[in-house]
């Protein structure tokens, strides 16, 4: 049998119908083991991860970085804000700053548990 070029392969499968075309398809896979739909998937998936990236954050972290010279008021605020935390379990968490405080919350909530322990005197971001 002799060797087809790539042209001469493209010009019978234009020749053949959308059936045939995939029943040859179906065929290929099968003696060669390998999927068709494979490197579709690789090219549709970085174009699907780029897309989540350019949508606007809607859930932020507010991390203490550091409880600052008012470590009192600061441990107070927490507990405030963290329900259920002891005054242990607050004290732990300041002095062991930089530690999260809140974890996936919205942008609103967010900046004002920050505001509020910035007026307590920590120093605080929101990520």
């Amino acid at each position: 049998m002799a060797k087809l070029s790539n042209e001469e392969l493209l010009d019978v499968f234009k020749e053949m119908t959308l059936l045939e075309l995939s029943e040859f398809v179906k065929q290929f896979e099968e003696t060669f083991d390998v999927t068709a739909a494979a490197p579709a998937a690789v090219v549709a998936g970085p174009a699907g991860a780029a897309a989540p990236a350019a949508e606007e954050q809607d859930e932020f972290d507010v991390i203490l970085e550091g409880a600052g010279d008012k470590k009192i008021q600061v441990i107070k605020v927490v507990r405030e804000i963290v329900s259920g935390l002891g005054l242990k379990e607050a004290k732990e968490l300041v002095e062991g700053a930089p530690k999260p405080i809140l974890e996936k919350v919205e942008k609103e909530k967010a900046e004002e548990v920050k505001a509020k322990l910035e007026e307590a005197g920590a120093s605080v971001s929101v990520k």
